[in-house]
Formats: C-alpha cells, sequence, structure tokens
C-alpha cells in the first residue's frame, strides 16, 4: 500500500490538462472502516493538500455526524476522489474530474478493502462510474436501499446544490438519519 501511495503521489499522468502543478489529494490506509468516493479536489483543498477542506465538507461531515478527527483518521475513512487533481474551475463551479484517475487507480486502491466496507459515492460522477444504474442522481439517492447499506449514494454537499437540497427535503428527513445510523455502527467499531 506504501508503494501504491507514492504512485500515486507522483502521478502526473493528466498534468497536462490541469490548471495547476499535479497534486494528487487523497486519503487511505488498508484499515480504513469506510471508502468515500468523491469528484475531485476543489482550489481549497489543492492549496491546502487536504482533501473536503471547504464547505462542501464541512456539510459532509454534519451529514454523517463525523468529526473531524475521524474524518481525517485513514485507519477509519479512506478518501478517495474520481480525480486525484483539481482539474480547474469553469463557468458554472470546478471542471469535471479528469476521466484518467478513477480507471488508472482505483483498481488497485480498491483492491485493499473487502466488498463489505461501506462505499459513499458522493456526486454524479462516482455514481455514474459505480453504479450500472441509469437513474438521476435524485432516484438513486431516494432509492438507495436498492444498492444495500455498503453503497450509499449521496449528493454531492457542495453549496451550489442549496437548491437541490430544498426541493427534496426527504433526503435530510428520511435518508441522512439511515446514513448516519449506518455510519455511526461502523465508527463504533473504532
Amino acid at each position: 500500500m506504501t508503494s501504491l501511495k507514492q504512485r500515486i503521489s507522483e502521478c502526473k499522468l493528466c498534468e497536462a490538462c490541469l490548471p495547476y502543478p499535479a497534486k494528487p489529494i487523497f486519503q487511505f490506509s488498508s484499515k480504513a472502516k469506510l471508502i468515500i468516493i468523491g469528484q475531485a479536489p476543489g482550489k481549497q483543498a489543492h492549496d491546502s493538500g487536504t482533501p473536503w477542506n471547504d464547505q462542501s465538507g464541512q456539510r459532509l461531515r454534519a451529514w454523517l455526524s463525523i468529526s473531524n478527527t475521524l474524518f481525517y483518521n485513514e485507519n477509519v475513512v479512506a478518501l478517495v476522489p474520481m480525480g486525484f487533481c483539481f482539474p480547474g474551475s469553469g463557468k458554472s463551479g470546478d471542471l469535471p474530474p479528469r476521466k484518467e484517475c478513477a480507471p488508472t487507480w482505483h483498481p488497485l486502491l480498491l483492491s485493499f478493502f473487502s466488498n463489505q466496507v461501506p462505499r459513499l459515492l458522493v456526486g454524479s460522477y462516482a455514481q455514474n462510474y459505480y453504479l450500472n444504474d441509469k437513474r438521476s442522481l435524485t432516484e438513486r439517492c431516494k432509492n438507495w436501499r436498492d444498492y444495500g447499506e455498503n453503497t450509499l449514494p449521496l449528493p454531492h454537499p457542495s453549496p451550489r446544490n442549496n437548491i437541490w437540497i430544498k426541493k427534496n427535503p426527504w433526503f435530510e428527513a428520511e435518508v441522512l438519519p439511515e446514513y448516519q445510523r449506518i455510519v455511526s455502527s461502523i465508527l463504533s467499531q473504532c
């Protein structure tokens, strides 16, 4: 695993397409009890070198009722982006994650984990990649039980999704308490 972390850290596969030098940002250990597969680091995460180091990360931790200490403990939570480097900004937010990362690194990285380690799929990029399901993000989140307790689809916690959250009050009222129960059960073993 140390070798894999080093290889990912040194990756420059798509550097020519990035606005800044490649800086893969991730966190994992084979001991992790929960895998969060997100989009790509934002500019704040790029600048700090810390994944989910922004308002989206604050909301995600609140949604899951998880402390910063546990969230940033690689032996508890693996933070695996679809694109490991900040892809740059577009007209309406960050650009999509680079497509080279997930097929290159995810199979190697996830091979260290059993299928019993729960995976939170944050946002449509992670869900489209991992779920063989043509439903919308809204329908996936609404019907999360269809995937079992080890695959949990989430909308992206970005403030840009405030409208989605307001239009779908069932998510915070019905789905999040279940996710919090699942995460709490996992973390109680730590």
